[in-house]
């Protein structure tokens, strides 16, 4: 596991704000919305591992570039609901084939194969730990994809 973050760390000195049209930490959390369009506001802090307050300001910046919007939880008043919009998705769609040229050039020594097989059970290691997470939040278990 110690090596996941090295390998991270090879994609982050690549994406460059230009080459993705966005700040990296504005599509951690455009990617994460891509994937859990609705989620509490409060679940993308414990996603991103990040400060309320900072999550907060990264939500403002998407939402000034039209990339989201925030609603009040019908369900409790007291939360808000993060909305990703067809700009957002647009925005995710553009950043992601860039993202794709980034991670060739950081997977090189992984053949095709090798590559989908690192992400399918990339993806699998993290929709169940998002579905841990979201389960304590939530209290209903969350379905895992394939």
């Amino acid at each position: 596991m110690v090596l996941l973050p090295r390998l991270a760390k090879q994609v982050m000195r690549r994406s460059s704000a230009e080459l993705l049209g966005m700040d990296l930490r504005l599509l951690m959390a455009l990617s994460y919305l891509g994937d859990h369009d609705g989620a509490p506001q409060q679940e993308l802090v414990d996603a991103l591992c990040m400060d309320a307050k900072n999550v907060v300001l990264l939500l403002n910046d998407l939402e000034d570039l039209g990339h989201l919007v925030r609603r009040r939880d019908s369900e409790d008043r007291r939360r808000h609901r993060v909305h990703i919009t067809d700009a957002g998705r647009h925005a995710l769609e553009r950043a992601a084939r860039a993202q794709g040229a980034i991670e060739d050039d950081v997977l090189q020594a992984l053949d095709a194969h090798e590559r989908a097989t690192l992400w399918k059970l990339l993806a699998r290691a993290v929709y169940g730990a998002e579905r841990a997470a979201a389960d304590a939040y939530t209290g209903i278990p969350a379905p895992i994809p394939s």
